[in-house]
Order: C-alpha cells, then sequence, then structure tokens
C-alpha cells in the first residue's frame, strides 16, 4: 500500500480562515549552548488541513479524541465539480452523483478546484480561496444527512459557501460581487437565498449528526478526481479539541501508485512539489466569468 497526500504545506504564511490566529513560530533554543533546537508554536485549529469536530459548533457533541478511526479512515468518493461551479457558484448532491458513484456511509471528498488558488500555487489569490469558492445550500446538505456520509472533505476555505458565513459582512465588495451572480442565476438576492434560516448549515445542521468536514484539503487531490479510494484523515488525538490540524491521505495499491506517479511526473507543480492541472484553473476562470457578466 501506498499514500497519496491530500493535505497542503502549512508554514508562516499558510492563511488562517479570516480573522483566525495564523501560525506563529519561535525558537525557545538553539543547538548552541542547549544541544537542541526547540519551537513553540502558537495557533488557532483552523490553519492549513483541518478538521473542524461536533464541539466546534454542537456544545453536547465528541472532540477530536472521541472520534474512532474507522469513522476516520474508510472508503471515499473524490468528485471534480471545478467544471460546473465558479466563483460564488452553489454545487448540489446531483452535481456530485453524475459525476461520482456515491455510497451510504462513504467520507465525500469535493474538489472544487480552488485549491490551485491556495498560498503555494502560482495562481495563488487568498482572498479567491476563501471568499469566493463556491458551496451547498441545504438541499446537499439533507442529501450528505439522506447518505449518512462519514466526514466530507473540500479542498477550499470552508464546507460552507462563504456567503452563507460572517465572511458576508467582512467583505462588502465581494459580497457585491455574489449579488450579481445570485440575482443573475437565481432571480433573488443573495440575503434571501442564504437566509437566516441557513446560516452555516453545513456546520450548525450537520454536526448534531455527527457529519463533521474537513477543510483545506490539497496536495495531490488533482491525481484522484471522480472515482473511489480509501481516504484517511489523521488528527491529534485531541482531547477537548474542537477542531484539529492533521494529515490527510488517500492509499493505493503499488501498482497505481506507479501510474500516479507518472501522471505527477507529467504535471506542473506548486512550490513544495505538488502537482496540480492547469485545465482546472482555466475552466474555473471561464465559469467566474460568465458568472459576472
Amino acid at each position: 500500500m501506498k499514500f497519496i497526500d491530500l493535505t497542503i504545506p502549512l508554514g508562516v504564511a499558510t492563511p488562517p480562515w479570516p480573522t483566525y490566529e495564523p501560525l506563529q513560530v519561535k525558537y525557545f533554543k538553539r543547538l548552541a549552548p542547549n544541544g537542541a533546537n526547540g519551537q513553540l508554536l502558537t495557533h488557532s485549529n483552523h490553519l492549513g488541513t483541518h478538521l473542524d469536530g461536533e464541539i466546534h459548533f454542537h456544545t453536547p457533541g465528541k472532540d477530536i479524541a472521541s472520534l474512532d478511526m474507522d469513522f476516520l479512515v474508510h472508503e471515499a468518493a473524490v468528485v471534480d465539480l471545478s467544471d460546473a461551479c465558479g466563483d460564488y457558484d452553489v454545487y448540489t448532491s446531483k452535481m456530485v452523483e453524475e459525476r461520482v458513484e456515491v455510497r451510504e456511509g462513504d467520507i465525500l471528498i469535493i474538489h472544487t478546484g480552488y485549491h490551485h488558488f491556495g498560498w503555494d500555487s502560482p495562481f495563488a489569490n487568498e482572498v479567491r480561496y476563501m471568499v469566493q469558492h463556491p458551496g451547498p445550500d441545504r438541499e446537499f446538505a439533507d442529501w450528505a444527512k439522506a447518505k449518512k456520509l462519514r466526514w466530507i472533505g473540500v479542498d477550499c476555505g470552508s464546507a460552507d459557501h462563504p456567503m452563507n458565513t460572517i465572511i458576508r459582512d467582512w467583505m462588502p465588495r465581494q459580497a457585491r460581487q455574489a449579488e450579481r451572480v445570485f440575482q443573475k442565476k437565481f432571480g433573488k438576492p443573495l440575503a434571501e437565498f442564504f437566509d437566516d434560516s441557513k446560516y452555516q448549515l453545513m456546520h450548525l445542521e450537520m454536526f448534531p449528526y455527527g457529519i463533521i468536514h474537513a477543510e483545506c484539503l490539497g496536495g495531490d487531490i488533482d491525481l484522484l478526481l471522480n472515482r473511489r479510494v480509501t481516504v484517511g484523515f489523521f488528527p491529534w488525538r485531541f482531547v477537548d479539541g474542537e477542531a484539529s490540524i492533521g494529515r490527510c491521505v488517500a492509499m493505493v495499491d503499488d501498482v497505481e501508485y506507479e501510474a500516479l506517479m507518472a501522471k505527477k511526473a507529467s504535471l506542473p507543480k506548486t512550490k513544495f512539489g505538488d502537482a496540480y492541472d492547469p485545465a482546472h484553473v482555466e475552466r474555473l476562470n471561464k465559469l467566474s466569468r460568465q458568472n459576472l457578466e
């Protein structure tokens, strides 16, 4: 068995979710005269590739330490929606099931393509990554509950649509852009489409059902689109943790791994060596331009 890393690089330049504490690193001792290097870290739990736990939004829920390995590691469906959704778009369960088989109890990994705008990418755009990515409506959440999904992973800043979070108030220029998209595509104002009854529904309405999510996936995810594969997320065994930074990987056999590494060798790389497909960026840009015409 071999592993495909679906984790983004973590460093002081990795953007946290807006307003959350970024990573800060300092040395508290060095080799001379202490004989070893040692560092102190300060950061929030919502930084880089991380798993939101139930108690992030659901007081009687499980902490991170209470999540079983059978829950964290399981068969997954990996779906690519970069051909369907650009800036501010809304994705649906139909879009997912048109592209990949999703079984009851699966992990679902959603490739929006917005990892291409992550901080280590040649297309880096922190605002687009955190504020303009697509997201779901309640229809998708109800479908996820009916499917009894274990957990959901996304390759962007949030499992919720950014305009269904407090970001809508913090980023008025982008909210005005989103308003144009929602009026054009849905014939209603943004505040009516995502009214207070839907606020952060992927957090508030899903965590009580035990359906949590990982955010800011990436790594070599472009090698594994529209298919089934075993995926595992490995957070800290964090007692009272409401979320945790972690490592997300897909597991493939040795023969397939060789084929995937050959594919990786043919693709361009990010600053830290992850493969990416520039065709995803081209179609996201095309869709986004059409949205704002």
